[in-house]
């Protein structure tokens, strides 16, 4: 499979196959999600550290075009670094996001602090969708394994999927489990839908992830729900797990609109 991205110092030249259900010319928000999780882990820091938030402004539709990948250390300290992330379509800004990495450290928990398992059957158990969210204009999602172990793209209310990114986010370097829960949070909408996607558009116009922990292995667990409210916006959330449990939420800031 041909990587989303092929870089080029830091222009970031886009494959057709990071397209989203919504135009074959706009970008799936999974992939400048990864993106920007992969820059997030280049920004070198001066103690070790981890990511433990994500929070992503989708200012603009991302386009099937180069993006420029500005950086920037917003606050370097001993136990915390705030950095910002700003991609950039022909000189304008299409997303911004702000990383918090914490100190890396491993304290003495109290004995019965523990981690919430997952009930839902593992990835194994699950099935593959027989019918995704915008079918065949969905490029981006075909380069995913999916294996639904509550409700389904179609059907209305909460779900739960587990996600294997098989396609490379940037040619010739590894797939983090960090760009791998980036690139799955972004379904929140999706796997929860409440609302026909042929009579109504549910865009996310921003996404959140905090992490307790970094997640582990190649599946991502997106257990997701959606609230709509009544004047043309919504949430879409989830609980993030792996195959050792929890780690993590997401949140997504929906536009709610009919379409015409």
């Amino acid at each position: 499979m041909n990587p989303l991205y092929r870089l080029d110092g830091m222009t970031a030249h886009t494959d057709a196959s990071a397209a989203g259900p919504w135009s074959p010319d706009m970008q799936h928000g999974g992939a400048p999600a990864s993106l920007v999780a992969w820059a997030a882990e280049q920004i070198p820091t001066r103690e070790p550290m981890r990511v433990a938030r994500i929070t992503i402004d989708l200012l603009r539709p991302v386009p099937i075009a180069p993006l420029t990948i500005r950086t920037d250390v917003v606050r370097e300290g001993r136990k915390i670094q705030l950095c910002s992330i700003a991609l950039l379509a022909d000189g304008v800004e299409v997303t911004r996001a702000s990383v918090l990495k914490i100190r890396a450290d491993a304290p003495m928990l109290p004995d019965d602090i523990g981690q919430e398992r997952i009930e839902l059957p593992g990835p194994q158990a699950g099935e593959a969708p027989t019918e995704l969210l915008g079918g065949q204009s969905n490029a981006f999602i075909r380069g995913l394994s999916l294996r639904i172990v509550r409700g389904g793209f179609r059907q209305p209310g909460p779900g739960a999927v587990w996600f294997r990114a098989q396609r490379p986010v940037v040619a010739g370097q590894p797939l983090s489990p960090l760009m791998r829960a980036a690139m799955t949070s972004d379904f929140c909408n999706g796997v929860s839908s409440v609302l026909d996607f042929h009579q109504w558009t549910f865009i996310n116009a921003d996404l959140t992830i905090s992490l307790a922990r970094m997640p582990v292995g190649d599946w991502i667990l997106l257990d997701a729900q959606t609230w709509l409210g009544d004047q043309g916006a919504g949430l879409a959330f989830a609980k993030l797990g792996d195959e050792r449990g929890y780690f993590g939420r997401a949140i997504q800031s929906m536009v709610i609109e009919r379409r015409e």
